[in-house]
Protein backbone atom coordinates (compact mmCIF):
# COMPACT_ATOMS: atom_id res chain seq x y z
CA UNK A 1 0.00 0.00 0.00
CA UNK A 2 1.10 3.04 -0.95
CA UNK A 3 1.58 5.91 1.89
CA UNK A 4 1.39 9.79 0.61
CA UNK A 5 2.05 12.83 2.91
CA UNK A 6 0.56 15.25 0.56
CA UNK A 7 -2.29 17.80 0.16
CA UNK A 8 -3.12 20.73 -2.04
CA UNK A 9 -3.26 24.52 -1.97
CA UNK A 10 -6.68 26.21 -1.22
CA UNK A 11 -9.03 27.24 -4.06
CA UNK A 12 -9.85 31.02 -3.13
CA UNK A 13 -11.88 31.56 -5.95
CA UNK A 14 -13.75 34.04 -6.16
CA UNK A 15 -16.19 31.89 -7.85
CA UNK A 16 -21.11 31.55 -8.91
CA UNK A 17 -24.51 29.92 -9.42
CA UNK A 18 -23.55 31.54 -12.56
CA UNK A 19 -22.12 28.05 -13.85
CA UNK A 20 -18.86 28.32 -15.73
CA UNK A 21 -18.20 24.74 -17.31
CA UNK A 22 -14.19 24.74 -17.69
CA UNK A 23 -12.61 23.67 -21.32
CA UNK A 24 -13.77 20.37 -22.58
CA UNK A 25 -16.56 19.69 -19.82
CA UNK A 26 -19.31 19.56 -22.24
CA UNK A 27 -17.26 17.26 -24.81
CA UNK A 28 -16.99 15.25 -22.16
CA UNK A 29 -20.83 14.56 -20.24
CA UNK A 30 -20.98 11.32 -20.30
CA UNK A 31 -17.32 10.92 -17.86
CA UNK A 32 -18.86 13.08 -15.50
CA UNK A 33 -18.36 10.45 -12.42
CA UNK A 34 -21.64 9.82 -10.35
CA UNK A 35 -21.30 10.42 -6.55
CA UNK A 36 -22.14 8.77 -3.59
CA UNK A 37 -21.14 10.51 0.20
CA UNK A 38 -22.01 8.19 2.81
CA UNK A 39 -22.22 9.85 6.12
CA UNK A 40 -22.21 8.16 9.91
CA UNK A 41 -23.60 10.42 12.56
CA UNK A 42 -21.01 10.09 15.56
CA UNK A 43 -18.44 7.82 14.63
CA UNK A 44 -15.05 8.06 16.26
CA UNK A 45 -12.23 7.93 14.21
CA UNK A 46 -11.02 4.49 16.16
CA UNK A 47 -14.49 2.92 15.33
CA UNK A 48 -13.26 0.97 12.73
CA UNK A 49 -11.73 -2.50 12.75
CA UNK A 50 -8.67 -1.53 10.04
CA UNK A 51 -7.43 0.90 12.87
CA UNK A 52 -6.99 -2.12 15.18
CA UNK A 53 -10.38 -1.98 17.38
CA UNK A 54 -10.03 -5.04 19.02
CA UNK A 55 -13.62 -6.10 19.09
CA UNK A 56 -15.18 -4.33 15.98
CA UNK A 57 -16.34 -6.24 13.09
CA UNK A 58 -16.06 -3.80 10.07
CA UNK A 59 -15.39 -6.20 7.14
CA UNK A 60 -16.56 -4.22 3.91
CA UNK A 61 -15.13 -0.49 5.78
CA UNK A 62 -11.93 -2.50 5.97
CA UNK A 63 -11.75 -3.27 2.43
CA UNK A 64 -12.73 0.07 1.44
CA UNK A 65 -9.52 1.22 2.95
CA UNK A 66 -7.57 -1.50 1.31
CA UNK A 67 -8.57 -0.42 -2.00
CA UNK A 68 -9.88 3.47 -2.48
CA UNK A 69 -7.76 6.28 -0.21
CA UNK A 70 -7.61 6.26 3.50
CA UNK A 71 -7.36 9.19 5.07
CA UNK A 72 -6.23 8.76 8.30
CA UNK A 73 -6.36 12.64 9.36
CA UNK A 74 -9.56 14.05 8.29
CA UNK A 75 -11.66 16.46 10.34
CA UNK A 76 -14.29 17.48 10.81
CA UNK A 77 -15.31 21.40 10.46
CA UNK A 78 -17.45 20.99 13.79
CA UNK A 79 -17.72 18.93 16.61
CA UNK A 80 -21.12 17.97 16.33
CA UNK A 81 -23.49 17.25 13.47
CA UNK A 82 -25.52 19.94 11.95
CA UNK A 83 -22.54 21.95 11.64
CA UNK A 84 -20.50 19.59 10.03
CA UNK A 85 -23.06 18.78 7.51
CA UNK A 86 -23.06 22.39 6.35
CA UNK A 87 -19.50 22.42 5.49
CA UNK A 88 -20.05 19.42 3.70
CA UNK A 89 -22.79 21.16 1.72
CA UNK A 90 -20.95 24.40 0.85
CA UNK A 91 -16.95 23.87 1.28
CA UNK A 92 -17.56 26.57 4.30
CA UNK A 93 -16.98 27.05 7.83
CA UNK A 94 -20.75 26.60 9.50
CA UNK A 95 -20.30 29.90 11.38
CA UNK A 96 -20.23 31.98 7.99
CA UNK A 97 -23.82 31.04 7.87
CA UNK A 98 -24.90 30.75 11.48
CA UNK A 99 -25.01 27.05 11.84
CA UNK A 100 -23.42 27.28 14.97
CA UNK A 101 -24.40 23.85 16.87
CA UNK A 102 -27.00 21.27 16.41
CA UNK A 103 -30.02 21.71 15.25
CA UNK A 104 -29.35 24.95 13.65
CA UNK A 105 -29.89 25.12 9.82
CA UNK A 106 -28.09 26.27 6.23
CA UNK A 107 -29.23 29.58 4.90
CA UNK A 108 -30.83 29.90 1.56
CA UNK A 109 -28.58 32.23 0.73
CA UNK A 110 -25.60 29.38 0.64
CA UNK A 111 -24.85 27.55 -2.71
CA UNK A 112 -24.59 24.23 -1.72
CA UNK A 113 -23.06 21.26 -3.08
CA UNK A 114 -26.22 19.86 -4.85
CA UNK A 115 -27.09 23.01 -6.16
CA UNK A 116 -23.84 23.68 -8.05
CA UNK A 117 -23.83 20.00 -9.71
CA UNK A 118 -27.37 20.42 -10.27
CA UNK A 119 -26.91 23.13 -12.85
CA UNK A 120 -24.14 20.95 -14.74
CA UNK A 121 -26.68 18.03 -14.97
CA UNK A 122 -26.56 16.06 -11.72
CA UNK A 123 -29.76 14.48 -10.72
CA UNK A 124 -29.65 14.81 -6.86
CA UNK A 125 -30.88 12.79 -4.30
CA UNK A 126 -30.84 13.00 -0.55
CA UNK A 127 -31.32 10.33 1.90
CA UNK A 128 -31.51 9.83 5.89
CA UNK A 129 -30.34 12.13 8.34
CA UNK A 130 -30.01 16.07 7.07
CA UNK A 131 -30.41 18.01 10.59
CA UNK A 132 -29.62 21.51 8.35
CA UNK A 133 -33.75 22.40 8.52
CA UNK A 134 -37.07 20.81 8.67
CA UNK A 135 -38.05 18.40 6.04
CA UNK A 136 -41.72 19.68 5.81
CA UNK A 137 -42.76 20.57 2.42
CA UNK A 138 -42.69 24.97 1.94
CA UNK A 139 -39.58 25.31 4.42
CA UNK A 140 -36.70 27.34 2.36
CA UNK A 141 -33.99 24.81 4.14
CA UNK A 142 -35.68 21.52 3.46
CA UNK A 143 -33.15 19.13 1.21
CA UNK A 144 -35.39 20.30 -1.82
CA UNK A 145 -35.08 23.96 -1.30
CA UNK A 146 -31.16 23.06 -0.94
CA UNK A 147 -30.88 21.66 -4.43
CA UNK A 148 -32.01 17.65 -3.88
CA UNK A 149 -34.26 16.60 -7.09
CA UNK A 150 -35.85 13.64 -4.87
CA UNK A 151 -35.40 13.04 -0.96
CA UNK A 152 -36.29 10.46 1.53
CA UNK A 153 -35.05 12.02 5.12
CA UNK A 154 -35.31 12.99 8.51
CA UNK A 155 -34.97 15.97 10.69
CA UNK A 156 -32.52 14.51 13.10
CA UNK A 157 -31.07 10.55 13.82
CA UNK A 158 -33.20 8.10 13.83
CA UNK A 159 -33.86 4.49 14.74
CA UNK A 160 -34.74 1.24 13.06
CA UNK A 161 -38.27 1.14 10.66
CA UNK A 162 -38.01 4.67 11.00
CA UNK A 163 -41.00 7.38 9.65
CA UNK A 164 -39.22 9.25 6.86
CA UNK A 165 -40.48 12.59 4.71
CA UNK A 166 -40.30 11.97 1.13
CA UNK A 167 -40.25 15.13 -0.39
CA UNK A 168 -43.12 16.32 2.59
CA UNK A 169 -44.73 13.40 3.02
CA UNK A 170 -43.99 11.32 5.72
CA UNK A 171 -43.85 7.71 4.53
CA UNK A 172 -43.99 4.23 7.25
CA UNK A 173 -40.04 2.44 6.56
CA UNK A 174 -39.84 -0.67 8.18
CA UNK A 175 -36.02 -2.14 8.38
CA UNK A 176 -33.04 -1.68 9.82
CA UNK A 177 -32.18 2.44 10.02
CA UNK A 178 -28.99 1.91 8.22
CA UNK A 179 -29.91 -0.95 5.04
CA UNK A 180 -33.43 1.24 5.29
CA UNK A 181 -30.96 4.42 3.92
CA UNK A 182 -28.83 2.60 1.61
CA UNK A 183 -31.97 0.84 -0.41
CA UNK A 184 -33.45 4.19 -0.50
CA UNK A 185 -30.35 5.46 -2.37
CA UNK A 186 -30.13 2.45 -4.22
CA UNK A 187 -33.53 2.94 -5.38
CA UNK A 188 -32.80 6.38 -6.77
CA UNK A 189 -29.48 5.00 -8.54
CA UNK A 190 -30.86 2.72 -9.80
CA UNK A 191 -33.94 4.85 -11.47
CA UNK A 192 -31.50 7.22 -12.68
CA UNK A 193 -28.21 4.76 -13.48
CA UNK A 194 -29.50 4.36 -17.42
CA UNK A 195 -29.85 8.31 -17.82
CA UNK A 196 -26.82 10.77 -19.73
CA UNK A 197 -26.82 11.98 -16.51
CA UNK A 198 -24.48 11.50 -13.64
CA UNK A 199 -26.15 11.71 -10.18
CA UNK A 200 -25.14 12.43 -6.48
CA UNK A 201 -26.81 10.31 -3.77
CA UNK A 202 -26.17 12.16 -0.14
CA UNK A 203 -26.73 9.29 2.56
CA UNK A 204 -26.77 9.81 6.21
CA UNK A 205 -27.17 7.16 8.58
CA UNK A 206 -28.45 7.54 12.07
CA UNK A 207 -26.45 5.34 13.31
CA UNK A 208 -24.16 5.71 15.84
CA UNK A 209 -26.07 8.09 17.96
CA UNK A 210 -27.79 7.43 21.00
CA UNK A 211 -30.08 5.69 21.82
CA UNK A 212 -27.88 2.48 20.21
CA UNK A 213 -30.74 -0.33 19.42
CA UNK A 214 -28.42 -2.82 16.68
CA UNK A 215 -30.60 -4.98 14.95
CA UNK A 216 -30.60 -8.42 16.25
CA UNK A 217 -28.11 -9.74 13.36
CA UNK A 218 -25.72 -7.51 14.02
CA UNK A 219 -26.09 -7.36 17.81
CA UNK A 220 -25.43 -11.19 17.89
CA UNK A 221 -21.60 -10.62 17.28
CA UNK A 222 -21.17 -8.87 20.54
CA UNK A 223 -23.17 -11.11 22.35
CA UNK A 224 -20.04 -11.51 24.92
CA UNK A 225 -20.00 -7.74 25.43
CA UNK A 226 -21.90 -5.03 27.76
CA UNK A 227 -25.21 -4.82 26.77
CA UNK A 228 -25.03 -1.44 25.86
CA UNK A 229 -21.49 -1.95 23.55
CA UNK A 230 -23.58 -5.07 21.76
CA UNK A 231 -26.32 -1.81 20.62
CA UNK A 232 -22.69 0.17 20.02
CA UNK A 233 -20.72 -2.07 17.84
CA UNK A 234 -24.03 -3.91 16.66
CA UNK A 235 -24.71 -0.60 15.09
CA UNK A 236 -21.72 0.47 13.15
CA UNK A 237 -21.59 -3.44 12.21
CA UNK A 238 -24.95 -2.75 10.85
CA UNK A 239 -23.50 0.52 8.79
CA UNK A 240 -20.71 -1.69 7.53
CA UNK A 241 -23.20 -3.90 6.56
CA UNK A 242 -25.13 -1.48 4.41
CA UNK A 243 -22.01 -0.31 2.45
CA UNK A 244 -21.51 -3.29 1.77
CA UNK A 245 -24.57 -3.57 0.12
CA UNK A 246 -24.06 0.13 -1.48
CA UNK A 247 -20.70 -1.49 -2.84
CA UNK A 248 -22.13 -4.93 -4.26
CA UNK A 249 -24.85 -2.97 -5.75
CA UNK A 250 -22.21 -0.54 -7.75
CA UNK A 251 -20.72 -3.77 -9.03
CA UNK A 252 -24.00 -5.48 -10.06
CA UNK A 253 -25.25 -2.58 -12.54
CA UNK A 254 -21.76 -1.71 -13.47
CA UNK A 255 -21.12 1.56 -12.63
CA UNK A 256 -18.97 1.27 -9.99
CA UNK A 257 -15.67 2.50 -11.71
CA UNK A 258 -16.71 5.86 -12.24
CA UNK A 259 -18.46 6.27 -9.21
CA UNK A 260 -16.64 8.42 -6.24
CA UNK A 261 -17.89 6.63 -3.19
CA UNK A 262 -16.84 8.84 -0.30
CA UNK A 263 -17.52 7.54 3.37
CA UNK A 264 -17.33 9.57 6.72
CA UNK A 265 -18.48 10.71 10.20
CA UNK A 266 -19.90 13.51 10.99
CA UNK A 267 -18.04 14.40 14.27
CA UNK A 268 -15.53 12.62 16.48
CA UNK A 269 -16.51 9.76 19.01
CA UNK A 270 -18.54 9.41 21.64
CA UNK A 271 -16.93 9.13 25.35
CA UNK A 272 -16.71 6.09 26.89
CA UNK A 273 -18.47 4.33 23.98
CA UNK A 274 -16.26 5.05 20.52
CA UNK A 275 -12.48 5.11 20.40
CA UNK A 276 -11.52 8.79 19.22
CA UNK A 277 -8.67 10.17 17.44
CA UNK A 278 -7.03 12.37 20.32
CA UNK A 279 -8.32 14.16 23.73
CA UNK A 280 -11.58 14.45 24.51
CA UNK A 281 -14.51 13.75 22.15
CA UNK A 282 -17.76 15.02 20.25
CA UNK A 283 -18.54 18.39 21.54
CA UNK A 284 -14.88 19.62 22.07
CA UNK A 285 -12.50 20.41 19.02
CA UNK A 286 -9.89 19.11 20.69
CA UNK A 287 -8.07 16.30 18.55
CA UNK A 288 -11.33 13.49 19.87
CA UNK A 289 -13.40 15.97 18.69
CA UNK A 290 -13.07 16.71 15.27
CA UNK A 291 -10.90 13.69 13.94
CA UNK A 292 -12.98 11.07 11.73
CA UNK A 293 -13.15 7.97 9.92
CA UNK A 294 -12.91 8.77 6.05
CA UNK A 295 -12.68 6.50 2.77
CA UNK A 296 -12.91 7.13 -0.40
CA UNK A 297 -12.94 4.75 -3.75
CA UNK A 298 -12.87 5.73 -7.05
CA UNK A 299 -11.55 3.26 -9.34
CA UNK A 300 -11.26 4.91 -12.70
CA UNK A 301 -8.88 7.14 -10.70
CA UNK A 302 -7.72 5.33 -7.74
CA UNK A 303 -5.52 2.60 -9.16
CA UNK A 304 -3.48 1.78 -5.87
CA UNK A 305 -4.64 2.12 -2.56
CA UNK A 306 -3.09 5.75 -0.75
CA UNK A 307 -2.97 6.21 2.48
CA UNK A 308 -2.97 9.63 3.71
CA UNK A 309 -1.85 11.55 6.60
CA UNK A 310 -1.74 15.28 5.87
CA UNK A 311 -4.83 17.06 7.30
CA UNK A 312 -8.37 17.18 5.40
CA UNK A 313 -10.89 19.10 6.35
CA UNK A 314 -14.83 18.18 6.03
CA UNK A 315 -15.45 22.06 4.24
CA UNK A 316 -12.58 20.59 1.29
CA UNK A 317 -15.20 17.72 -0.03
CA UNK A 318 -17.60 20.50 -1.76
CA UNK A 319 -14.37 22.27 -4.00
CA UNK A 320 -12.43 18.90 -4.67
CA UNK A 321 -16.21 17.80 -6.24
CA UNK A 322 -16.09 21.32 -7.98
CA UNK A 323 -12.95 20.69 -9.45
CA UNK A 324 -13.42 16.87 -10.45
CA UNK A 325 -16.48 17.99 -12.23
CA UNK A 326 -14.71 20.89 -13.85
CA UNK A 327 -17.07 23.92 -13.00
CA UNK A 328 -16.26 27.49 -11.05
CA UNK A 329 -18.77 29.36 -9.82
CA UNK A 330 -18.82 33.01 -10.49
CA UNK A 331 -19.79 34.90 -6.97
CA UNK A 332 -19.14 32.09 -4.69
CA UNK A 333 -18.99 32.66 -1.64
CA UNK A 334 -15.46 32.44 0.33
CA UNK A 335 -14.38 29.17 0.77
CA UNK A 336 -12.64 27.19 3.44
CA UNK A 337 -11.82 24.19 1.89
CA UNK A 338 -9.39 23.16 -0.92
CA UNK A 339 -9.54 20.86 -3.63
CA UNK A 340 -7.43 17.60 -2.49
CA UNK A 341 -7.72 16.00 -6.49
CA UNK A 342 -3.59 17.24 -6.53
CA UNK A 343 -3.56 15.52 -2.61
CA UNK A 344 -5.18 12.51 -4.32
CA UNK A 345 -3.43 11.99 -7.80
CA UNK A 346 0.01 12.71 -5.38
CA UNK A 347 1.52 15.82 -6.96
CA UNK A 348 1.35 17.59 -3.44
CA UNK A 349 2.96 16.92 -0.62
CA UNK A 350 2.01 19.43 2.39
CA UNK A 351 -1.24 21.42 2.98
CA UNK A 352 -0.14 25.13 2.50
CA UNK A 353 -3.53 26.76 3.69
CA UNK A 354 -3.98 26.19 7.53
CA UNK A 355 -7.23 25.51 8.96
CA UNK A 356 -9.73 27.14 11.12
CA UNK A 357 -12.22 25.41 13.74
CA UNK A 358 -14.43 27.88 15.74
CA UNK A 359 -17.01 26.90 18.64
CA UNK A 360 -19.27 29.68 19.50
CA UNK A 361 -20.31 28.90 22.63
CA UNK A 362 -22.91 31.80 23.70
CA UNK A 363 -25.29 29.63 21.24
CA UNK A 364 -27.60 26.66 22.49
CA UNK A 365 -28.22 23.54 20.48
CA UNK A 366 -32.32 23.63 19.02
CA UNK A 367 -33.63 20.59 19.46
CA UNK A 368 -34.95 18.26 16.85
CA UNK A 369 -36.56 15.28 18.05
CA UNK A 370 -37.02 13.22 14.46
CA UNK A 371 -39.05 10.66 15.95
CA UNK A 372 -41.95 12.52 17.48
CA UNK A 373 -42.04 15.38 14.84
CA UNK A 374 -42.63 12.51 12.24
CA UNK A 375 -45.12 10.69 14.40
CA UNK A 376 -47.15 13.64 14.42
CA UNK A 377 -46.28 14.17 10.41
CA UNK A 378 -47.66 11.05 9.76
CA UNK A 379 -51.02 11.50 12.26
CA UNK A 380 -51.58 14.49 10.81
CA UNK A 381 -51.54 13.50 6.94
CA UNK A 382 -54.17 10.09 7.97
CA UNK A 383 -56.39 12.88 9.68
CA UNK A 384 -56.35 14.70 6.51
CA UNK A 385 -54.33 17.78 7.95
CA UNK A 386 -51.88 18.36 5.49
CA UNK A 387 -50.49 22.61 6.44
CA UNK A 388 -47.28 22.39 8.69
CA UNK A 389 -47.56 25.53 11.47
CA UNK A 390 -45.47 27.80 9.80
CA UNK A 391 -43.17 28.69 12.65
CA UNK A 392 -41.82 25.09 12.02
CA UNK A 393 -41.14 25.89 8.60
CA UNK A 394 -38.02 28.14 9.44
CA UNK A 395 -39.29 30.74 7.24
CA UNK A 396 -36.98 33.58 8.80
CA UNK A 397 -33.88 31.30 8.09
CA UNK A 398 -32.29 33.90 5.51
CA UNK A 399 -32.87 36.67 7.57
CA UNK A 400 -29.59 38.19 8.90
CA UNK A 401 -31.21 40.16 11.89
CA UNK A 402 -28.11 39.54 14.17
CA UNK A 403 -24.74 41.97 13.44
CA UNK A 404 -21.85 40.43 15.30
CA UNK A 405 -18.87 42.11 16.53
CA UNK A 406 -15.82 42.41 15.16
CA UNK A 407 -13.58 42.38 18.41
CA UNK A 408 -14.98 39.61 20.17
CA UNK A 409 -14.57 35.95 19.63
CA UNK A 410 -16.84 34.14 22.25
CA UNK A 411 -15.74 30.93 22.65
CA UNK A 412 -13.64 28.18 21.42
CA UNK A 413 -11.68 28.26 18.49
CA UNK A 414 -8.44 26.70 16.69
CA UNK A 415 -5.71 27.27 14.26
CA UNK A 416 -4.09 24.16 13.04
CA UNK A 417 -1.30 24.55 10.96
CA UNK A 418 0.67 21.37 10.81
CA UNK A 419 2.13 20.53 12.99
CA UNK A 420 0.74 22.56 15.27
CA UNK A 421 -2.48 23.36 16.62
CA UNK A 422 -3.24 26.75 18.91
CA UNK A 423 -6.04 26.78 20.91
CA UNK A 424 -7.75 29.84 21.97
CA UNK A 425 -10.38 30.21 24.55
CA UNK A 426 -12.05 33.30 24.86
CA UNK A 427 -14.67 34.16 27.77
CA UNK A 428 -17.26 36.26 28.29
CA UNK A 429 -15.51 39.16 29.20
CA UNK A 430 -13.16 38.78 26.00
CA UNK A 431 -10.69 37.62 28.25
CA UNK A 432 -8.43 34.42 26.41
CA UNK A 433 -6.18 31.85 27.23
CA UNK A 434 -3.68 30.19 24.44
CA UNK A 435 -2.76 26.34 24.25
CA UNK A 436 -0.08 25.61 21.33
CA UNK A 437 0.40 21.28 20.76
CA UNK A 438 2.94 19.79 18.03
CA UNK A 439 0.37 17.32 16.98
CA UNK A 440 3.13 15.56 15.25
CA UNK A 441 5.25 14.70 19.15
CA UNK A 442 2.05 15.22 21.32
CA UNK A 443 -0.94 14.07 19.36
CA UNK A 444 -3.19 13.63 22.56
CA UNK A 445 -2.43 17.33 23.32
CA UNK A 446 -1.19 17.19 26.70
CA UNK A 447 2.36 19.34 26.79
CA UNK A 448 1.21 22.45 26.15
CA UNK A 449 4.05 24.77 24.47
CA UNK A 450 2.68 28.18 24.69
CA UNK A 451 4.63 29.53 26.85
CA UNK A 452 7.84 28.41 25.45
CA UNK A 453 6.98 29.16 21.59
CA UNK A 454 6.03 32.83 21.75
CA UNK A 455 6.72 33.92 18.40
CA UNK A 456 4.88 30.78 17.08
CA UNK A 457 1.82 31.99 19.31
CA UNK A 458 2.14 35.30 18.14
CA UNK A 459 2.23 34.11 14.53
CA UNK A 460 -0.81 31.80 14.49
CA UNK A 461 -2.89 34.17 16.56
CA UNK A 462 -2.10 36.43 14.22
CA UNK A 463 -4.18 34.44 11.38
CA UNK A 464 -6.61 32.63 13.44
CA UNK A 465 -7.48 36.60 14.01
CA UNK A 466 -7.80 37.07 10.55
CA UNK A 467 -9.55 34.29 9.75
CA UNK A 468 -12.06 34.84 12.67
CA UNK A 469 -12.53 38.19 11.40
CA UNK A 470 -13.40 37.11 7.98
CA UNK A 471 -15.97 34.68 9.58
CA UNK A 472 -17.92 37.35 10.87
CA UNK A 473 -18.08 39.28 7.77
CA UNK A 474 -19.60 36.26 6.40
CA UNK A 475 -21.96 35.67 9.34
CA UNK A 476 -23.16 39.12 9.34
CA UNK A 477 -23.92 39.03 5.19
CA UNK A 478 -20.55 40.47 3.73
CA UNK A 479 -20.58 37.26 1.72
CA UNK A 480 -24.15 37.86 -0.33
CA UNK A 481 -23.31 41.48 -1.24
Amino acid sequence: MKQLSISAKAITAGCCLTVTVMPGCQEKEPDKPNIIIILADDQGWGDMAYYGHPILKTPNFDEMSGSGVRFDRFYAAAPVSSPTRGSIMTGRHPNRFGCFTWGHTLRPQEITLAQALKTTGYITGHFGKWHLGPVYKGSPVNPGASGFHEWLSSPNFFENDPILSREGTAIQMKGESSMVTVEAALEFISKHKESSAPFFAFVCFGSPHLPHIADELDRALYLDQEERFQHFYGEITGMDRAVGKMREELRNMGIADNTILWYLSDNGGLRDLGITGGREAKGSIYEGGLRVPAILEWPAMVKEPLIIDVPCNTSDIYPTLLDIVGIELNKQPVLDGISLVPLIEGNMRSREEPMGFWQYRPVAGIRTPSETLMKELLEHQQSGIMEIDSAMLVLDAGIIDTIYELDVFPGHAAWLDWPYKLHRIQGKQGESINELYDLHLDPMEERDLSDFELDIVHDMNTELENWLLSVINSLNGGDYN
